[in-house]
């Protein structure tokens, strides 16, 4: 006999009629990459679990601060430990461990809200990517960390994106909620090859190179509890953002030569 880990590990910790919700069939679970969010992932977990149509709250703690686990374990939400250093190898420990048909990435730091989650996957009939934009200015919450220089910072090398693989609309790099189904990550998960705070582009990137059908939405963005690693400093951020664009002019410059699609 087959034992299911993570679904008997989901079962220990949530109960069985946490198993029922689902969203037409699908389970769906949210990834939570953590390193500072001590002070609100708590509340993260517990407002993201309520939501209607969420399985699983599956927390990645990347050497996270100190507290972290305890006020993990407070909650429902099921906790992996990834030693590697860095955003993107979080969210790729995640994409293995989660026990999702669908696959939410956000941010348990209080600046994204669960109720987007059915927004997401209600596009998620249609496409089986679907990406956020913090970008829209009605959305963009008092008190939130998107001033201008990072919201046109993100459009500037969304535009560039878009144009160099003319794709559709994009405005946001950046924005880490986002949502991905299973077929569509078997496609491209072992392809990573990022694992610190330019994955995102990375992500955005090959799901374009492999023809996956996509498209990005609005999501409201709040104010951050507590101050961010990175986009928390204006010349980290302004450093990100000229990674960024090496890494898309890479991969432009690289698909004239390489099939990256198989």
């Amino acid at each position: 006999m087959s034992w299911n880990i993570p679904l008997f590990r989901k079962v220990l910790k949530g109960g069985i009629f946490s198993l029922v919700k689902m969203y037409k069939k699908q389970k769906v679970s949210i990834i939570f990459p953590t390193y500072n969010e001590k002070d609100s992932i708590k509340e993260a977990c517990d407002e993201f679990l309520a939501n209607e149509y969420v399985d699983e709250v599956l927390v990645v703690n990347n050497n996270a601060a100190e507290g972290t686990k305890e006020e993990v374990e407070k909650t429902k939400a099921n906790q992996v430990f990834e030693k590697k250093q860095g955003y993107g190898f979080a969210i790729r420990r995640g994409f293995e461990d989660a026990i999702g048909d669908i696959l939410i990435v956000s941010e348990p730091d209080g600046t994204f809200y669960a109720k987007d989650v059915s927004k997401l996957l209600a596009y998620s009939d249609d496409f089986p990517v679907v990406f956020g934009t913090r970008t829209t200015r009605a959305l963009i919450l008092q008190g939130a960390n998107m001033g201008l220089f990072l919201k046109w910072g993100n459009w500037f090398v969304a535009k560039i994106m878009e144009f160099l693989f003319n794709t559709t609309h994009l405005s946001d790099v950046g924005c880490s909620m986002r949502l991905i189904k299973k077929p569509a990550l078997d496609k491209i998960r072992h392809k990573f090859t990022i694992g610190t705070s330019h994955f995102g582009p990375e992500f955005m990137l090959l799901t374009i190179l492999n023809k996956i059908p996509f498209i990005e939405i609005p999501v409201k963005y709040g104010p951050r509890v507590g101050v961010s690693s990175v986009t928390g400093s204006f010349w980290k951020s302004l450093v990100l953002g000229l990674v960024m664009i090496r890494t898309i002019l890479g991969y432009r410059i690289r698909s004239w030569f390489k099939d990256y699609s198989r």
